[in-house]
């Protein structure tokens, strides 16, 4: 076998030339040993087996799954140890990486290209030569000066240890109550983990909304499922000061707080950098090239420290996530080496579940386009994630932001219980590729009935944009609407059912179902400003062409509908209009979802007069539950044959009605085959309450 191996290869080098790669065997020291200077020392030794890589690491743990420290809190997560995705030894031995954890580097000799490294346990210190140095040593969390904050029971989490803490905290102290000051990624996470081990949580956030990266509307998507929840949510608030057993906030209102979660930012490790005399840049994070390189060109940065280009406005910015970490640890590895690979900058892509809900963002809200003198809008839609009839199907939102006058995407928000992430790595990879509204409307999505729609929500979004922009449908979204309201004197029309108009509006609406539309036509000024909304701001769409066609000029959907309606009144609200909410639904953690059993058992007063006449609801149960015609029964059409003897005598005068007439016209049909003969459709139920 050996004689054959060395024929075989010198009959393969005879034919072909192997080029190897031209790596010197450079001496690299990484600082950091998460996930930037993790994945920077693997990559290198991917590109060199000959390559010295010594990493340090100030705390005692590396390469951990740092995002996912509040899902072993909350329970999802039940070992630990998958916490744990390399250890010193099991790294070393994977990749031959010298690592030294407990290790803090106090200095940089960039002109001897020496770095000084100091042992917390042992005090040992040491100086360590490099060809080419990385700092990787991310951020940490911002601890705020308040009366307090320094005792016990009052955490941050960033780090195993971290994490330990806070879990060791509820087991052994059993706390009943817990303040999170802060809003964002991990806030959130936590007050989902301790709601989880049944603590009853207050929220302080001293934005106006939670998720201040996000729109207002997309927030209080977030809220409400909070809200459902039992978190008690106090935004516009500050903490002014903590005891053993309460957090004070600057309205005066005192909070029981058993423990306190503090997660009110991260801020950038640039000591070292700075003492080296690195430039910083105008955001506040480590100024790099797009080749990762700071101002000594052999000394590279990556992760959370740095500060990079936005791809969509150009602006230097720190965007503190785990993808673009990793994506800056792989090509400066790769340039350390001698690569050329050019980091394009990120667009801030990101995503969170808060319970059940998920919400996630990517490029630049419409706020910050304008603000960055883009000619931008952006549109709403809510749409089935997969088709409707298809059991389980569940809204997702997407509002795409994109430049008027070029149509190219610039960012965009998505929102739902399913779907949601699917969608918004769809509008990243359009920015990504330079693609404009035009090209998202042509694009074939996978589709199948369990899986997706014939036109996908995305589809969905470009269309209307497309009509936007073309002012064939202007839209106006709930973040312009207050502004817009105190400018335009404005006659607002509510198009859903009656039913839905009851349960929360705008106040001072009218209500004009889409079906009786066309009745009121010419009861409606031409010359005034029209506002249209209805449930998703589908039927907005149809109410304004319609609308327009008469002849009257200035009319707005207001995009999205009143789902975006209620999500903006939960966030921060209106100040030129009023929003009546439904009432919240109540939810909790074990909560068990059980389908609706209907009694189906033969109500005797049915056919006790067979000349009485009779009103059936052929939609479903969970339709019927939101709003019927009085006096109606309901049996759905999929059940009209199977129970054909409720329906009393064939020559009872018997009406049948649905959402729109479609489906009590199949039943009208059905029972006329059957014999009945005295048989109605009384369309949809809108038309049913009109002629009432």
């Amino acid at each position: 076998m050996f004689l054959f191996s060395l024929y075989f290869c010198a009959k393969f080098k005879s034919k072909h030339t192997i080029k190897a790669i031209n790596i010197n065997m450079e001496k690299i020291i990484i600082v950091g040993g998460v996930a930037s200077g993790a994945t920077a020392a693997a990559k290198v030794r991917r590109l060199s087996s000959d390559a010295s890589i010594t990493m340090f690491e100030t705390g005692p743990d590396i390469s951990f799954a740092n995002c996912g420290l509040p899902y072993y809190i909350g329970g999802d997560i039940k070992s630990r140890s998958k916490l744990i995705l390399q250890s010193p030894e099991s790294f070393n031995e994977q990749y031959q990486v010298d690592v030294h954890v407990n290790t803090r580097i106090t200095n940089i000799d960039r002109q001897n290209k020496t770095v000084t490294s100091l042992n917390i346990r042992t005090g040992e210190i040491r100086n360590h030569k490099y060809d080419k140095l990385l700092l990787a040593q991310g951020g940490r969390p911002i601890k705020p000066n308040i009366e307090g904050a320094n005792l016990d029971h009052v955490y941050t989490l960033w780090t195993l240890n971290d994490m330990d803490n806070i879990y060791r905290h509820i087991e052994e102290k059993s706390p009943r109550s817990a303040v999170v000051i802060g809003g964002g990624f991990i806030g959130l996470e936590m007050v989902e983990a301790l709601v989880k081990r049944g603590l009853n949580v207050h929220l302080i956030e001293m934005m106006p909304h939670v998720m201040s990266v996000m729109d207002a509307e997309t927030a209080g998507y977030i809220e409400q499922e909070m809200l459902s929840y039992g978190v008690n949510i106090h935004t516009g608030k500050s903490v002014t000061s903590i005891t053993s057993k309460s957090v004070k906030i600057n309205d005066g209102t005192i909070i029981d707080a058993d423990m306190v979660l503090m997660s009110i930012g991260v801020r950038p490790t640039l000591q070292l950098a700075t003492e080296a005399s690195l430039e910083i840049g105008e955001s506040g994070g480590l100024l790099v090239n797009e080749y990762l390189q700071t101002s000594d060109e052999h000394i590279y940065a990556a992760g959370d420290m740095v500060e990079v280009e936005n791809r969509v406005s150009g602006k230097r910015v720190r965007i503190p996530l785990a993808g673009p970490a990793n994506r800056q640890g792989r090509i400066a590895a790769e340039n350390m080496m001698g690569g050329k690979h050019a980091y394009k900058g990120a667009m801030g892509t990101s995503i969170l579940r808060v319970f059940e809900a998920v919400a996630g963002i990517t490029g630049l809200s419409l706020k910050q386009a304008l603000a960055e003198g883009i000619p931008a809008k952006a549109v709403v839609v809510h749409k089935e994630h997969h088709t409707a009839y298809y059991p389980g199907a569940e809204n997702v939102s997407v509002m795409l932001v994109y430049n008027t006058e070029t149509g190219a995407v610039l960012g965009g928000q998505t929102a739902g219980y399913k779907g949601a992430d699917r969608r918004l790595d769809v509008i990243a990879s359009a920015i990504a590729g330079n693609l404009t509204i035009h090209d998202l409307a042509d694009i074939d999505f996978s589709y199948s009935p369990p899986l997706g729609t014939a036109n996908d929500v995305m589809n969905m979004a470009a269309y209307t944009a497309e009509n936007q922009q073309s002012g064939f449908s202007p839209s106006i979204t709930v973040g312009e609407l207050d502004e817009w309201v105190k400018d335009h004197n404005s006659i607002v029309i509510d198009v859903r059912d009656t039913f839905s108009f009851e349960k929360g509006s705008i106040y001072g609406a009218y209500n004009v179902p889409l079906e009786m539309l066309h009745e009121e036509l010419k009861s409606i000024p031409k010359d005034s400003n029209i506002l249209v909304y209805d449930e998703t701001g589908k039927k907005g769409h149809q109410a304004l062409r319609m609308l327009k066609n008469s002849g009257v000029d200035n009319v707005y959907n207001i995009s999205g509908g009143f789902i975006s309606l209620q999500r903006q009144t939960y966030a921060i609200g209106f100040h030129n209009i009023r929003v009546n909410l439904p009432k919240l639904e109540r939810k909790t953690v074990d909560k068990i979802r059980e389908d609706i059993v209907m009694d189906k058992k033969k109500d005797s007063s049915l056919t006790t007069n067979a000349n009485t006449p009779l009103v059936v609801d052929v939609r479903t149960p969970m339709e019927f539950l939101r709003g019927a015609y009085p006096n109606a029964i309901n049996i759905s059409l999929d059940e009209l044959e199977k129970r054909i003897d409720e329906l009393g005598s064939k020559s009872r005068d018997i009406t049948l009605y649905c959402a729109s007439g479609a489906r009590s016209a199949y039943g009208q049909q059905m029972l006329r085959k059957i014999g009945f003969t005295n048989v109605k459709n009384g369309g949809g139920l809108m038309h049913m309450m009109r002629r009432k």
